[in-house]
């Protein structure tokens, strides 16, 4: 197929699958693939932000591989050791977590105990 066609009636239904993320077609899903986290080489980042938050601090895990899967196990993980909220997002290229409050000499102890390198 090229670029200006789309796939409009097929009886093949390997050609009808659609995405699970974007619901398009396979052959014309746009969507960036997730990165398998056991090959992937990364260090993570800690720091506390607490601009445009209306003064309430946070602790922000950046640089972390971007699956789905392993952000919401790490950062459920966070919480519960943490004792505190937190949220986990898919930025351009990057896996980002926040916690809520100053917990940064603890996330970098459970990082370190689950295996994740991290600096800051």
């Amino acid at each position: 197929m090229t670029k200006d066609t789309r796939l409009v009636y097929s009886t093949d239904p390997a050609l009808n699958q659609r995405c699970p993320k974007c619901k398009e077609l396979i052959s014309e899903c746009t969507c960036i693939p997730e990165q398998d986290v056991q090959n992937y080489k990364f260090v993570a980042v800690l720091r506390i932000e607490k601009q445009g938050r209306g003064g309430k601090t946070v602790t922000v895990i950046d640089r972390l591989p971007k699956n789905q899967l392993f952000l919401k196990d790490l950062t459920t993980l966070l919480k519960k050791k943490c004792g505190s909220g937190g949220t986990y997002s898919l930025e351009n290229k990057e896996g980002l977590i926040e916690i809520q409050g100053e917990k940064k000499e603890m996330i970098r102890a459970i990082l370190e105990k689950e295996g994740i390198k991290c600096k800051g």
